[in-house]
């Protein structure tokens, strides 16, 4: 019971916060049906694979808040300037990182600025697609790339992977096979 409290509390607040009023009715409701999903359906456990660090948070959520400044004045300035005539482009971004985690935090972060949109995830080459405002040429589209792949470090430095136990550190930093 101790390891399915986490997901019977998460559903319950699910359930309320999708009814909007925490009403009696819907308390009570909310626990039954929380149990009962959480019996019927048991879940393996779900080990941490990131460890939050939280001054790195801190710097990306810093990074971010400047992405967004920058690009908002950015898109705010060509749409004064060029008004509909604003050019964009869907510009490709390697991504370094395979963890599912890591992806989905570099899509929202690259999604947060004004004139950006991930418009598709290609899993198995490690790619975002990202519809970019404004893009006047190659190069500009290369700072939108690059801004994208800087936002996906900072993740991983504030949420770097949490150690392996099965695996241990050499002298030069690396890691082997226990």
């Amino acid at each position: 019971m101790k390891r399915r409290l986490p997901m019977l509390l998460w559903l319950w607040l699910l359930w309320v916060l999708l009814w909007g009023s925490p009403e009696w009715t819907v308390l009570a409701g909310g626990l039954v049906v929380a149990a009962a999903v959480t019996a019927a359906f048991r879940m393996p456990p779900v080990r941490p694979r990131m460890t939050p660090r939280p001054l790195r948070l801190l710097a990306l959520f810093g990074a971010l808040l400047a992405d967004l400044v920058r690009a908002a004045l950015a898109v705010g300035w060509a749409a004064v300037r060029d008004g509909p005539r604003v050019r964009a482009a869907v510009v490709e971004v390697e991504l370094e990182e395979d963890s599912d985690l890591l992806i989905a935090v570099t899509a929202f972060l690259a999604t947060m600025n004004p004139g950006s949109l991930v418009v598709e995830i290609d899993r198995e080459r490690r790619r975002l697609y990202v519809h970019e405002l404004p893009v006047s040429d190659a190069e500009s589209a290369g700072r939108h790339r690059r801004t994208i792949q800087r936002a996906e470090r900072a993740a991983l430095r504030a949420l770097a992977p949490a150690p392996d136990p099965g695996r241990r550190a050499t002298p030069d930093g690396k890691e082997n096979p226990g």
